[in-house]
């Protein structure tokens, strides 16, 4: 029923997180009705420690039939300069299968020179990226954006035939105006976890986010963890209204991490098509038809 286009595991669970094995996401797969998914790989020290591409593409040649790859480079690699060729490495993998870019997260700004490197390589070979954002350039993780994301937008306009999937707090709570600068993402506390504050309520007025899925044709939406739920459920009358207008380019997403996270964008999606917000045909395409023509499944 859907397709998981952003999941993580490791070949052999590592320390901190508690993260999955493939075996693991599978079986949470079947208990779930998810018929296939992405396996992005996470290199930047910023979050974890660095995760090999190989081990992506060894896990998903033992499941081919429900798992596919994505590669991962971080953009200071090679040369740790702004004309490394990045390109050469995002040739190889996706010569071996790799459908797209990601997660992309180190804690950079998006313009800096060495991350739209990557972005201008990753347009060539022909590959969609899928970045985490901050708001904060130290102690944290994904690619800085101001609010109202113009760094983003200027990225869209440098690489048209770039598919960038928006992901994470900073680009979702955007669906709306800001509340407050610091309630775009959260924080990492001293003595450990995070803390932070998202907003509620109805939405009165439209965001940054729409906006740009209506002028800029390769701005896609990825549904994963729990960022995107939360920015549609807030409003039960404007979330339907938002996935039916861009049914075309959302995409089922869990960014499952571990095998008891929740996944609450199920139950959201067949309740609003059982109660008739959005139709069968809003449903399939963002459950898992998108997917399947994005990435060529």
């Amino acid at each position: 029923m859907f397709i998981d286009i952003h999941c993580h595991a490791y070949r052999k669970p590592p320390p901190m997180y508690g993260f999955q094995t493939a075996e693991q996401a599978i079986e949470r797969y079947d208990a779930e009705g998810i018929e296939r998914g992405a396996l992005l790989p996470i290199v930047s020290p910023e979050i974890y420690l660095p995760q090999a591409n190989e081990d992506i593409l060894e896990m998903v040649e033992q499941h081919p039939d429900r798992l596919f790859a994505f590669c991962n480079i971080d953009p200071r690699a090679i040369t740790n300069c702004s004309h490394a060729p990045l390109g050469d490495l995002l040739r190889h993998y996706k010569d071996q299968g790799c459908r797209g870019v990601g997660e992309v997260m180190p804690n950079m700004p998006m313009m800096d020179p060495m991350v739209q490197n990557l972005f201008k390589h990753a347009a060539d070979v022909g590959l969609p990226v899928c970045w985490d954002g901050s708001d904060q350039t130290t102690g944290d993780f994904g690619l800085y954006d101001d609010p109202g994301l113009p760094q983003l937008e200027h990225t869209l306009q440098r690489y048209p035939n770039l598919i960038l999937l928006g992901h994470g707090p900073v680009f979702w709570c955007e669906i709306a105006p800001l509340d407050t600068p610091g309630s775009r993402s959260s924080v990492f506390r001293p003595e450990g976890g995070q803390v932070g504050r998202r907003a509620t309520g109805p939405i009165k007025e439209e965001g940054v986010v729409p906006k740009l899925l209506r002028l800029y044709p390769n701005l896609y939406g990825d549904l994963s963890d729990h960022n995107p739920y939360y920015a549609l459920s807030r409003d039960p009358d404007y979330g339907p209204k938002f996935l039916t207008e861009f049914q075309d380019r959302m995409l089922y997403g869990t960014d499952l991490c571990y095998p008891t996270m929740e996944l609450p964008m199920i139950g959201l999606l067949k309740e609003w098509r059982e109660t008739g917000k959005i139709t069968e045909e809003v449903f399939q395409k963002v459950a898992r038809e998108n997917a399947i023509k994005l990435f060529g499944l």
